[in-house]
């Protein structure tokens, strides 16, 4: 792992662990710290997470205001613009450590695997998204297994997307951390690099 990536994502989790505890910092979340990141941001990290109310990126790893950047959307479905959003990260702001948060529960996964393999009544853009799935990583578990798989599946979307985010994980700019949060302890666990069936 890249050494600035490696220190950033061991950072968060230390936050994460302040969270579990139930010992947060609360440090950065200010009007002071707004003033600060007024007319520009140094996030640390970017963080690709669900958009489900429990899965609060800046809560989880105990964050504040102007270290994360973080891109939002239902089941972290890897559409043209959270794509966009992330080489936005990657270009622009130079970040050297992407996290694909999945979660447990997720609704978006629910509602996938209660629909395959059915055209989906309602979400076509996501279950687009989420589908292959189901094709490509085997037997599903459950839901939470499903969301793990289908965090795998969103790096592999991003390398086939976007020229630019593969690029700067081959040159060694960017390292992706594929991990999943459990609801009942607030932990983040961080997945294996590589899929194990």
């Amino acid at each position: 792992m890249y050494k600035k990536a490696k220190r950033e994502l061991d950072r968060l989790l230390l936050g994460n662990q302040n969270f579990v505890n139930g010992t947060p910092t609360e440090k950065n979340m200010s009007v002071e710290t707004l003033q600060k990141f007024a007319f520009h941001q140094a996030p640390d990290a970017m963080v690709l997470s669900c958009s489900d109310s429990r899965a609060v990126p800046e809560i989880i790893f105990d964050c504040g205001i102007g270290e994360l950047f973080v891109i939002r959307v239902g089941g972290i479905a890897a559409g043209p613009n959270v794509v966009e959003s992330i080489e936005y990260g990657v270009k622009k702001l130079k970040l050297p450590l992407l996290i694909l948060l999945g979660h447990d529960d997720c609704g978006v996964m629910n509602y996938a695997v209660n629909s395959y393999p059915n055209e989906p009544e309602n979400f076509p853009s996501i279950m687009k998204c989420v589908y292959p799935v189901f094709t490509n990583y085997g037997e599903i578990k459950d839901n939470n297994d499903f969301s793990r798989k289908h965090t795998y599946w969103v790096e592999q979307m991003l390398f086939e997307r976007s020229k630019v985010i593969k690029e700067a994980v081959d040159k060694k700019e960017l390292y992706i951390a594929k991990c999943h949060l459990d609801h009942l302890t607030g932990k983040v666990e961080v997945l294996p690099d590589i899929y194990e069936k």
